[in-house]
């Protein structure tokens, strides 16, 4: 059973009048400085699993086993002149995932053979490597029971393999207008600019030539504005969940997405227009 309990808990940060250092660097204890405060009383009056128990319906003394996690709750907000940014929490990959479902909603028309298909994994940002994340079998194994129920042998399903195609979905920098030193000087994406095709030499991202004309032809049929991403060459980049795929299934993918400002912030920055143009890129691909 899945529940969500709204605003709950709060992490309050220690006033500057108590940690006079703290605009030179803050470094938060991992085991102390992440206590949040639930309610006020004693420890023995604090019952956090029968709180989330009602949220969820059920008697408290009927759960076994449990994952709780905390999130932020603020909610997302459109801002700027003309509403041209949007801010909020884990738009790193909500905001790809959102653009997935959206494209797939539309794409329920697409024509055979094409099999449209939404992936979202767990566990991205800690690497992917478990049940249910990127280096998991969950994908390898529903393609499977896919080709398996038309018919398909093993060596169609490779056959089918080997002519698909793997969007992969995430988030990259904007050039950040303080920090423009920290980017590449001359490949320089800008919110609001269109969706990013990213690019690494050391496969860091799976995209390759025939990947980017594709991606090209994409976004034209979309009528949607492309920019590229590269990484400083000095400030090594992160990686996606694509060349894991790429890697466990052979499907051709592309490494795309949107840029942002504040990644991995409590508060991410997007443009509103990218936002919605990642949908239309993923529509047309979608539609084969």
């Amino acid at each position: 059973m899945l529940a969500a309990t709204g605003p709950l808990l709060r992490l309050p940060q220690l006033a500057i009048h108590l940690d006079r250092g703290v605009n030179d660097g803050l470094a938060l204890d991992k085991q102390t400085g992440t206590q949040p405060v639930w309610g006020l009383g004693d420890a023995a009056s604090a019952d956090l699993l029968a709180e989330l128990a009602s949220a969820a319906g059920v008697d408290a003394a009927d759960i076994r086993g449990f994952d709780a996690v905390v999130a932020d709750a603020a909610r997302g907000a459109v801002f700027g002149k003309d509403d041209a940014f949007f801010a909020a929490g884990r738009l790193d990959d909500l905001a790809s995932v959102h653009a997935g479902v959206v494209a797939l909603i539309e794409a329920a028309d697409a024509p055979a053979p094409v099999i449209p298909m939404l992936a979202a994994f767990d566990h991205e940002e800690l690497g992917s490597a478990s049940r249910s994340g990127a280096a998991g079998p969950f994908l390898e194994d529903v393609l499977a029971r896919v080709y398996a129920s038309l018919g398909a042998d093993a060596a169609d399903q490779r056959r089918a393999f080997a002519a698909s195609w793997h969007l992969s979905s995430d988030v990259g920098h904007s050039v950040h207008p303080n920090f423009a030193h920290r980017h590449d000087p001359v490949v320089q994406p800008l919110l609001g600019s269109g969706p990013i095709l990213k690019i690494n030499a050391n496969q860091r991202y799976a995209t390759d030539a025939v990947g980017a004309a594709a991606w090209a032809a994409w976004c034209e049929g979309a009528g949607v504005p492309s920019q590229e991403f590269v990484s400083n060459n000095t400030v090594p980049c992160g990686s996606t969940i694509g060349p894991i795929t790429a890697t466990r299934l052979g499907i051709r993918t592309v490494d795309v997405g949107i840029p942002i400002l504040s990644m991995h912030s409590a508060r991410e920055l997007a443009g509103v227009s990218d936002l919605y143009d990642l949908s239309r890129v993923a529509r047309t691909f979608f539609a084969g």
